[in-house]
């Protein structure tokens, strides 16, 4: 009695991944370059909660490349909601996609719009869900990690998760290089 319901639940799952993929493809024909050189005022991160929960680390990147901490955003994936009632408004689930692959989250879409100078896609494993985030997002230069599909980013550093230090001197040292930081 249960089979055709999972089945059928599985092929939802299926028809949502394709969809997301069918998204991506579309927001990456259709991504404008145009500001891609433009200067370091705003930084946003897309962070899988699976592989890193410090956030708190995230937001001090506006010390470091001496930014206002207003314009430091986090927005996290998490596979399955938490049954915990959850402060967190910046908090992306897999049901907050349908089947067409379509976002239904509110917050999640304004995050998309925003226009980022650099977007931080900071996960490094196969996400179609983050990787639909970082494919339509407005920024205008966005950076992932090795491991990350390489059509989506402008720039792909190679380190550790866990080391985030590293990455924040290799991040400041190409942004540089590419005059984003005065």
């Amino acid at each position: 009695l249960h089979y055709p319901l999972r089945r059928q639940r599985q092929m939802c799952i299926r028809d949502r991944h394709r969809s997301l993929r069918k998204k991506i493809e579309h927001n990456l024909n259709k991504r404008d370059v145009s500001q891609i050189n433009s200067e370091l005022n705003t930084l946003g991160f897309l962070v899988d909660e699976a592989t890193f929960q410090d956030f708190e680390q995230l937001y001090n990147f506006s010390e470091y490349f001496t930014l206002q901490p207003k314009d430091v955003k986090v927005f996290s994936f998490l596979e399955v909601k938490r049954k915990l009632p959850s402060l967190r408004h910046n908090q992306l689930h897999n049901k907050d996609f349908n089947w067409k692959g379509e976002l239904h989250n509110q917050n999640a879409k304004e995050f998309i719009d925003k226009q980022f100078d650099v977007l931080v896609g900071y996960y490094n494993t196969k996400n179609d869900f983050l990787d639909a985030m970082v494919a339509a997002s407005n920024a205008n230069f966005k950076v992932g990690l090795a491991g990350s599909d390489p059509r989506l980013f402008d720039l792909l550093i190679d380190l550790d998760l866990k080391d985030l230090a590293a990455f924040k001197t290799e991040l400041k040292k190409y942004l540089t290089v590419l005059n984003k930081i005065k």
